[in-house]
């Protein structure tokens, strides 16, 4: 299976990018997750919507015809580690490639978000990008050792 996560943000801290690069590390091979850091576009007083578009023009260039684009938005849908874990083994068996899409600062185009197949968000709560990334790996990770009866998972 291959899985992307796409994020606008090229300069995580130190903390957050040692975090999710443990997690990126610990994925077996036939369970590939691959971190794509999208260019953010430079604010100079443009418009959201015109910030928006642009980030969402280098995102959907992380897409392929195969992909399954999860938006990650604060307004989507609050799953479970299990519900996600069954997900991922749908999407590998119905052989899918899910991008998971992590906008800037101000969000996913709301274009981009309408393509989405799954709208999830990961917290009630507003997150940092740096953590809502180490989060979303994290969590992807967890999915495989429930999918993969790994102890990494205690329920």
């Amino acid at each position: 299976m291959k899985i992307v996560i796409a994020a606008v943000g090229q300069k995580l801290p130190a903390w957050a990018n040692d975090a999710v690069q443990e997690y990126l590390a610990r994925m077996p091979k036939d369970f590939g997750v691959r971190l794509r850091e999208i260019r953010p576009e430079a604010r100079n007083g443009q418009p959201v919507a015109r910030l928006q578009a642009a980030e969402a023009t280098r995102l959907r260039a992380a897409l392929t015809p195969d992909s399954l684009v999860v938006a990650m938005d604060e307004t989507g849908r609050d799953w479970t580690t299990v519900q996600l874990a069954q997900a991922l083994s749908q999407w590998r068996d119905s052989a899918l490639e899910p991008v998971f899409l992590i906008g800037g600062a101000d969000g996913l185009d709301p274009e981009l978000k309408a393509q989405a197949k799954v709208t999830l968000r990961l917290s009630s709560m507003t997150l940092p990008h740096a953590l809502a990334r180490v989060v979303l790996v994290e969590q992807i990770y967890r999915a495989w050792s429930i999918l993969n009866s790994h102890p990494y998972h205690r329920s």
